[in-house]
C-alpha cells in the first residue's frame, strides 16, 4: 500500500489598499496562499468578494525589489515599507497596496514549506 503526503499549505492574511480615485482608500484582508502539492511555484491572492489570482511565487518576490511583469500581474516596490500589485482583466485593472512585511514573511515560509518535503523522512 503505498501513501502520498500532501503538502500543506500556506496560508498568511494581510489587509491591502484599494487604490482608486477615491479621496479615502479602502483596506480589505486578503489571503495569500501557497500550495505546493497543487501548484509548486504559484502564489495566490485570495480577496473576500472571492475573486482569486494566481501568479508565479518569484514574481512576487522580484517585485519586493523592482518593478516586474508577468502577463496581467504586475508587482513593484513603493517607498521603503510598501508593495503594489496590479491585476489586469478583461474587466478593468485592480491596484492593490500591501505592506511589505507580511509578504516577505509569506515567502519565507513558502520557502520553508517547500523544502521540507525534502527533509522529512
Amino acid at each position: 500500500m503505498s501513501h502520498t503526503v500532501e503538502s500543506p499549505s500556506v496560508e498568511e492574511h494581510a489587509k491591502a489598499r484599494i487604490i482608486n480615485d477615491a479621496p479615502h482608500y479602502r483596506s480589505v484582508p486578503v489571503a495569500l496562499r501557497y500550495e505546493p502539492g497543487r501548484e509548486p511555484d504559484a502564489v495566490r491572492c485570495v480577496f473576500p468578494s472571492g475573486i482569486e489570482w494566481a501568479f508565479r511565487r518569484e514574481l512576487l518576490e522580484t517585485g519586493l525589489r523592482a518593478p516586474a511583469r508577468r502577463g496581467p500581474v504586475s508587482v513593484w516596490p513603493c517607498g521603503r515599507a510598501q508593495v503594489i500589485v496590479e491585476f489586469h482583466s478583461p474587466d478593468g485593472v485592480a491596484v492593490i497596496q500591501f505592506d511589505t512585511r507580511p509578504l516577505v514573511r509569506f515567502l519565507r515560509r513558502t520557502y520553508t514549506e517547500a523544502a521540507a518535503p525534502a527533509t522529512r523522512v
